[in-house]
């Protein structure tokens, strides 16, 4: 029978500029993983910090090369949009490649406090503030702005939000945006996004609201598109639509200059994976190009708002498995100690797959399986990867010396949030152990212990017995 790691040889390009094997071992990132494990022990969530700025580097330069291949005149700014991970060492790491920041809710904006008390951004950074804004969100928008921080812009996401600002906004000058209600998908049950203002009442907004109060400026046309960057007739007449929206309203509001084209970059979610970045800048930036000069309106400066993009890639759970459990004559299960529910929400709710690999024992034969998590709940297994309807991994016995570990790859965008970091998850099962990965001025790697597995105690006390 083939080994698990002719499997791998066979079904895809590998090695590849994240993955090889040495010594019988899963390399990612040029991280023994093994190593990591055996310090560490598992379930593990661990970080590689490096690989947040190499995104970053990517898209920043992809961009500024189509830019100057099509003679672009706008300029090109990057965000990060936090709701993707809150945590301090991923907005660190984010900030020092020179970005910008979009926020969601209103305790963003203390983030965005300590943050300028480190010196990780500075007045002049934007700090977009998109969401649909309660009192204290709309409370902490004008503190910035009262404060100095003369880029912080709040994209107006209904028609009265502007009207808060009016009354407790005591600068001068303030940058604003609005954000426009883009279609959904056809397979959406609704057809326009609760959120943003509808295209038939933005000119009228800016007209009726912001033109002639001069203490205002419409900066920005923002809107967001759930199905992030994909080529597909869906994008680009979504796209369409908006620029010539922006020319309109750019007719009327002189001192618009930009639009943030919210919705982001896919990440691999396979080895094999297929999406041509280049591409896709190129005719984002040729359809507003043409749609411009159609128009007669100067090139809008472009932002965009990558989360997953961003922080994704950076991220793996890695798992040892616990038993095997042959429950009836064709359905083999490996258990592995954590849950896919708590651990992985979006493998759950959203079918989400990744990149799923074994970590030792390559050379065995492999095996198609079903991946069991912990939970006494049915939905808590994981049986097909996105290339295929079904999982393969390494035979093993009981009676192994080593355990089976494997890797979940490039989880590292929303699972904590959404499964809710230190709190109470489904069957108690706890939050993993998480890990910290940099590497030093001279590359070598370095790690820490970010967070310990959770405990029961502190269990005990979100739920009142202690």
């Amino acid at each position: 029978m083939d080994k698990y790691i002719d499997l791998i040889n066979q079904t895809f390009d590998f090695p590849t500029e994240e993955f090889h094997v040495e010594n019988n071992e899963m390399i990612f990132n040029g991280i023994p993983l093994k190593e990591i494990i055996q310090e560490y022990g598992t379930p593990l969530k661990l970080t590689y910090l490096p690989k947040i700025s190499s995104q970053i580097q990517k898209a920043k330069k992809l961009f500024k090369e189509s830019m100057d291949k099509l003679k672009y005149q706008g300029s090109y700014t990057y965000a990060y949009c936090t709701k993707s991970s809150h945590f301090s060492f991923v907005l660190q790491e984010a900030l020092k490649n020179n970005i910008h920041i979009e926020t969601s809710s209103s305790y963003d904006i203390p983030i965005i406090r300590a943050l300028y008390e480190k010196g990780s951004l500075t007045k002049d950074t934007y700090i977009i503030c998109n969401g649909y804004k309660r009192e204290l969100y709309r409370r902490y928008i004008t503190e910035l702005l009262n404060d100095g921080f003369y880029n912080c812009t709040p994209i107006l996401d209904n028609l009265d939000e502007i009207d808060y600002y009016k009354e407790h906004v005591k600068q001068s000058k303030v940058r604003v945006g609005i954000r426009v209600a883009s279609d959904e998908e056809p397979k959406f049950e609704f057809y326009t996004s609760r959120l943003g203002i509808r295209y038939n009442d933005v000119v009228e907004l800016y007209q009726n609201k912001i033109k002639d109060d001069e203490r205002f400026e419409l900066k920005m046309l923002h809107y967001f598109i759930n199905s992030g960057i994909k080529d597909t007739s869906y994008y680009w007449s979504e796209l369409s639509r908006f620029v010539r929206k922006y020319c309109e309203l750019k007719k009327v509001c002189p001192e618009l200059d930009s639009i943030d084209i919210g919705g982001g970059f896919p990440i691999k979610t396979s080895i094999q994976f297929e999406y041509n970045y280049r591409y896709m800048i190129e005719e984002i930036l040729r359809t507003i190009q043409r749609i411009c000069q159609e128009e007669g309106v100067p090139e809008p400066n472009i932002f965009t708002e990558f989360g997953i993009y961003t922080v994704g890639e950076s991220g793996a759970n890695i798992y040892s498995i616990l038993d095997l459990k042959l429950q009836n004559d064709k359905e083999l299960w490996y258990m592995i100690d954590g849950s896919f529910i708590t651990n992985l929400p979006d493998t759950w709710a959203l079918n989400q797959r990744y990149i799923l690999l074994a970590i030792n024992h390559l050379n065995k034969p492999y095996q198609r399986t079903q991946i069991g998590g912990l939970t006494c709940d049915s939905q808590d297994y994981y049986n097909s990867e996105i290339h295929s309807f079904q999982v393969f991994l390494p035979k093993i016995s009981r009676q192994e010396e080593e355990p089976l570990y494997i890797g979940f790859f490039h989880t590292g965008a929303y699972q904590e949030s959404l499964s809710g970091y230190g709190g109470i998850k489904h069957c108690l099962i706890p939050a993993p152990k998480h890990v910290i990965i940099d590497r030093d001025e001279s590359g070598d790697l370095k790690t820490w212990l970010f967070a310990e597995e959770q405990s029961s105690e502190s269990m005990m006390k979100i739920l009142g017995y202690a």
